[in-house]
């Protein structure tokens, strides 16, 4: 009895299961559901080729030693993008030329890519900044050791001096102080104004009386004398004093005289005096 009532429900099942499937309802939604696939399946499909512009293939240039302003048209035409990731110090290239490149040229590595790839530069610059030291009352020599060891060249200026004979008073670039920190490139020339204690320090006072302004100067300079003012009555411009006579100095030259090599040493002229003039006490 039992086998008969299980085979006649197994029997029931499948008439009802085969009825179902073959059903207009079933076959239907089974269309629907088939058709709804293959719709997002292809469209998914088609828009990762159309994003990742897939079969897509551009030969990467070789950029490497042409200038920066070169190598970005050329990407623009290709359709590629590129970023400045850093500068390399190369005095023997002028500023902004490709030494580097990521990726490699086509040519090389064999790789193909795609548009609005970024390719990475690496350009050379001429100049490299390090920071200027501290070099206020250090010795002369010490200071000059510091600038050579950073790279830069130096030169002395004489300042007389009563204290901190000998020491940096001042240190310019391009004729201006400049303060510790301060980044320069490597390579300038760095002014140290060094104090030189000359009291004491006597040198033969030259009479520079009726000679011509420029040779004047150029007298008391050689003589070792730095520290000169200028006087001028009728001077206008630059040429004016140049040209000009001296007519009076102080002190007053007195043969075998001598004066301190700091001694402040006052010029007179007249610009296109025809007479020398007496001197000044």
């Amino acid at each position: 009895m039992k086998e008969k009532l299980k085979s006649f429900f197994q029997k029931r099942f499948f008439v009802v299961l085969k009825q179902f499937v073959w059903s207009k309802f079933f076959l239907i939604n089974l269309g629907l559901v088939a058709l709804i696939y293959f719709v997002v399946v292809f469209s998914t499909i088609k828009y990762l080729d159309v994003y990742s512009n897939h079969g897509e293939k551009i030969a990467v240039p070789n950029l490497v030693g042409k200038k920066s302003s070169e190598a970005k048209m050329m990407l623009d035409e290709l359709g590629l993008s590129y970023e400045i990731l850093d500068s390399i110090y190369d005095p023997s290239l002028p500023n902004g030329i490709v030494k580097q490149q990521m990726s490699e040229p086509t040519a090389l590595s064999k790789v193909y890519v795609k548009a609005n790839r970024v390719i990475g530069l690496r350009l050379s610059k001429k100049s490299e900044l390090t920071e200027m030291p501290n070099l206020f009352f250090k010795h002369a020599d010490f200071a000059q050791g510091i600038l050579e060891n950073r790279g830069f060249v130096s030169k002395i200026e004489y300042k007389p001096t009563k204290e901190a004979n000998g020491s940096v008073l001042d240190q310019k670039y391009k004729g201006k102080s400049i303060s510790k920190g301060k980044r320069i490139p490597i390579g300038s020339e760095i002014t140290l104004v060094v104090g030189q204690n000359e009291i004491g320090v006597l040198v033969e006072l030259p009479n520079v009386v009726g000679m011509n302004y420029k040779d004047a100067l150029n007298l008391l300079n050689s003589s070792g004398l730095k520290s000169i003012s200028t006087i001028c009555n009728d001077c206008e411009s630059l040429q004016d004093s140049l040209s000009a006579v001296v007519f009076g100095q102080s002190p007053e030259f007195v043969p075998e005289k001598t004066v301190e090599r700091a001694q402040q040493i006052v010029v007179l002229i007249n610009a296109g005096a025809s007479q020398i003039e007496d001197s000044i006490q």
